[in-house]
């Protein structure tokens, strides 16, 4: 893959652990709370912030997947047929905290449409947001609790996270989008 490397499989591993235990330490422990990874990235990200808890507190966290393709305010740019990559929630939502965990935090679109999700299936407690990359650029207002690292970007650079699980390798670039590209990026 091209571009600039910004984190390596290290960084990441790192970016993890902290977010693991920035996120017991708001909550004051680790009761009530489910860890709901966005499809496709997220995922992944959710079960390795989980597997983190669970080394250093010994607490096991339910671990979900929520797939947000119905409720995007795009759908009609992005596909014709959108791929459908399923939700999984292991637990009622119901008076729960929610951390929804995503790779990567740009216009805040994804998330809107991630909790748009979510009140479909219950009504938590509280929704806060986990993100490995925050590269800025909102167009809603939307703001992570936990942030692995935040990356000043242009309009026209597109952030790549790699994850083993789905790539084959842990790593994030950041890459300059072509011009007759740069447009059709909305999230």
């Amino acid at each position: 893959m091209d571009g600039r490397q910004i984190m390596t499989a290290e960084e990441i591993r790192r970016a993890v652990i902290r977010i693991s235990h920035e996120l017991v330490e708001k909550q004051a422990g680790t009761d009530g709370i489910v860890l709901v990874g966005i499809q496709r990235r997220g995922v992944p990200l959710a079960h390795r912030i989980a597997a983190a808890i669970a080394d250093n507190e010994g607490a096991t966290l339910p671990v979900g997947a929520l797939d947000i393709t119905f409720y995007r305010d795009d759908l009609s740019l992005v596909a014709s047929q959108p791929v459908v990559k399923g939700t999984t929630l292991p637990v009622d939502l119901n008076d729960r905290t929610v951390v929804l965990v995503d790779d990567v935090l740009f216009t805040g679109r994804t998330i809107r449409a991630a909790m748009d999700a979510l009140v479909d299936f219950g009504r938590p407690r509280a929704i806060r947001l986990a993100v490995l990359v925050d590269r800025g650029h909102r167009e809603l207002p939307i703001r992570a609790d936990h942030v692995g690292k935040n990356v000043p970007t242009s309009r026209d650079e597109v952030v790549k996270v790699s994850l083993e699980e789905i790539d084959g390798e842990d790593a994030v670039r950041i890459e300059r989008m072509p011009v007759h590209d740069a447009a059709s990026q909305t999230v």
